[in-house]
């Protein structure tokens, strides 16, 4: 009851001038760093599906991740690995192709027949979370790009949020993919800033080719390069699917780093916000919001810009923990009682 009446007072602040709830951070810009729905709600429920990226955005997220891979016949799927093997039941309705079952082997409609697995730590084997029913008929087939973007856009005109997106141009380097990926944004509506793109790649010559398709366009987005933080005769860079590059060469290119965590450092996270370089860390799978405390809160400290995770509630808890915690768009009032993973405004912070 009294998590309740705080998150109500909360909400009767929003009449106040925003600038006087405006939190302190460590970060580049000053503004909060952004919790990103790693693959969706990939925890509790099937990855990359549009069950799994509605229940995110329940749970909070501020961007949701779609991995992109490209069909036999030339259409854009969230799907992170290179074959459907691992979360699809492709091999109960087809035999192996070419010894395996690799995405670009099976064209759209064959991949439309299969049904995404739940694989996550805390995830249900009926695919089912405490309170949440998907919106959607087949919440948990493997969605085109398209269809993600689609989604994305009903969900922030139905709630008034501006949850973004941060899509995956799986490495290696694919020109054609990207294009289309590129393609796929500008239809949608995604080509300004205010649309809340991230674009990153393993790839640095992914990044590279991004970041011209944006400029030919006349779209803006930001750029992230993805890989292992290294510092290498006293400089520090990421060592991305094909090399290393400095930090000077990568913010030549790119707004960002998205590193793996166990890598970071107070004094790279520095680094990269003084070549005005933000810093993402991957990915944070928490069992508890003990452990998100303990793995997060110590690079918040830091200057963290944001980061992925596989459960959004644990995140956006560390996140809305800190003082004073941001105030969220009045359309997210009605999550802030519902319970659903939590307040997404006042979250509880266990006792010590």
């Amino acid at each position: 009851m009294k998590m309740q009446l705080a998150a109500l007072a909360a909400l009767s602040s929003l009449a106040l001038p925003l600038a006087a709830h405006a939190a302190t951070w460590n970060t580049l810009t000053g503004e909060a760093p952004i919790v990103v729905a790693h693959r969706g709600a990939s925890g509790y429920l099937p990855e990359e599906t549009l069950g799994s990226y509605e229940l995110a955005i329940k749970l909070g997220a501020d961007y949701i991740e779609p991995d992109v891979q490209m069909t036999k016949d030339g259409h854009l799927v969230a799907m992170h690995d290179t074959t459907l093997t691992r979360t699809t039941d492709v091999a109960a309705l087809f035999e192996p192709r070419n010894g395996t079952y690799n995405v670009k082997d099976f064209t759209l409609a064959e991949i439309k027949t299969l049904t995404v697995k739940p694989t996550g730590a805390l995830s249900r084997p009926d695919s089912t979370y405490p309170g949440f029913t998907p919106s959607m008929p087949d919440p948990y087939k493997v969605p085109t790009l398209d269809e993600v973007l689609v989604f994305l856009n009903a969900q922030n005109a139905a709630n008034g949020t501006s949850v973004g997106i941060y899509p995956e141009a799986k490495a290696p380097f694919d020109a054609e993919k990207e294009a289309k990926i590129i393609a796929s944004l500008k239809s949608n509506g995604f080509d300004t800033a205010a649309d809340k793109v991230i674009l990153q790649s393993f790839a640095h010559q992914s990044i590279i080719n991004l970041t011209s398709l944006l400029e030919t366009n006349g779209m803006e987005a930001e750029v992230a390069q993805l890989g292992s933080v290294r510092l290498e005769d006293g400089i520090y860079g990421v060592n991305g699917s094909d090399g290393f590059r400095t930090l000077d060469q990568i913010a030549s290119v790119a707004t960002g780093v998205g590193v793996s965590y166990g890598g970071i450092t107070q004094s790279f996270i520095q680094a990269a916000h003084g070549l005005g370089l933000k810093v993402h860390a991957y990915t944070f799978r928490p069992l508890s919001e003990d452990e998100a405390f303990a793995m997060i809160q110590p690079m918040l400290n830091w200057g963290l810009d944001g980061f992925f995770t596989d459960y959004t509630d644990f995140g956006r808890t560390v996140v809305d923990a800190q003082h004073p915690a941001p105030v969220p768009l009045p359309a997210a009032a009605p999550l802030l009682l519902a319970g659903l993973g939590g307040l997404a405004l006042l979250r509880r912070r266990k006792a010590a």
